[in-house]
């Protein structure tokens, strides 16, 4: 899979519509009740980068970055501006808003992850695309320093320290993230008057599995 390091233009995407979609196979069963289940194990998000357009101009920069990904050929990275931090969206990200594991003392790398919880249901979700310079990372309550103490994989999400973790220890992170993705057309379709209407052009942006 190819994929181009590059955000697609925060502006445009703040004004997009989309979200977590998941995969559930319903069977219903003679007697009424049903028997439900999922083949996904982590949800996939979908959006529409079309919804972001305000101006001609913004249609000529989404024209731009579609053509260079060579339209659903490159991935790139998109900015889910209802979740993209470690923390709720108006708090700023701290060392101990996410355990991301425990240590063993030998392990030395730990998956960056975000936890949905509600009630005792939770959803642990991996983050491969940290923003760079944002990931904190602390160990047994207390803060390490980036570039001393570990290093960050901005292109997989893997946190790694220079000394293991010491047995029963927490690993914790803070972090902003964006999501892989791509473009799930290969067509943009706009014209002056349609947009001068009111119509938007549609164009789907589908989350990368990495």
């Amino acid at each position: 899979m190819s994929f181009h390091d590059v955000r697609f233009p925060v502006n445009l995407s703040l004004g997009s519509v989309g979200g977590p979609e998941r995969r559930t196979e319903i069977v219903t069963l003679s007697n009424g009740f049903e028997e439900r289940n999922t083949p996904w194990a982590h949800s996939r998000r979908r959006y529409d980068a079309g919804a972001g357009m305000r101006s001609l101009d913004d249609v000529a920069v989404l024209v731009a970055f579609f053509e260079a990904r060579r339209g659903m050929l490159h991935g790139f990275r998109w900015k889910d501006w209802a979740d993209f931090k470690s923390c709720a969206p108006s708090q700023t990200p701290s060392f101990t808003d996410q355990r991301i594991g425990t240590g063993d003392g030998e392990t030395t790398s730990f998956q960056l992850a975000k936890s949905y919880e509600m009630g005792s249901a939770a959803y642990v979700r991996p983050i491969s695309k940290p923003v760079g310079g944002t990931v904190l990372a602390g160990v047994a309550g207390g803060e390490l320093t980036a570039g001393t103490h570990f290093d960050v994989d901005e292109a997989t999400g893997l946190v790694t320290f220079v000394d293991p973790p010491a047995s029963g220890e927490e690993v914790t992170a803070g972090f902003e993230f964006d999501v892989p993705v791509r473009f799930d057309t290969d067509a943009i379709r706009t014209s002056l008057s349609s947009f001068q209407a009111g119509e938007i052009p549609d164009v789907p942006v589908l989350e990368l599995r990495q």
